[in-house]
């Protein structure tokens, strides 16, 4: 480091790049993470055994709700209005849950 020699001021626009790729990054962990503990608890569910519905529902819901959850975490941290139609794809966890566990 040279103190005759200051660093350059970043510039505004690369900073905003920077901060995109950011967001961009932390968006597909947060998508990445919400996509194996739903199918975590879709699969916890089906070890639940037979006689205790409500407990494989409940987990079968509460994959829903992560999910949910963490789709309205992505679209806040990506400055995106929370309701979306992206919002529907809760259903698909509660559908696919459902069928392996209750209906296969």
């Amino acid at each position: 480091m040279d103190p005759d020699a200051p660093r350059k001021a970043a510039d505004p626009k690369d900073l905003e790049r920077l901060h995109t790729v950011q967001r961009r990054v932390v968006s597909v962990l947060i998508i990445t993470t919400l996509i194996h503990l739903t199918v975590g608890l879709i699969l916890a569910a089906d070890a639940v055994s037979d006689d205790r519905l409500d407990a494989q529902l409940a987990l079968i819901l509460l994959g829903a709700a992560f999910h949910v959850l963490g789709i309205a975490a992505v679209r806040a941290i990506n400055r995106a209005s929370l309701m979306s139609w992206w919002m529907l794809t809760a259903l698909i966890p509660v559908g696919a849950g459902v069928w392996w566990v209750i209906l296969r």
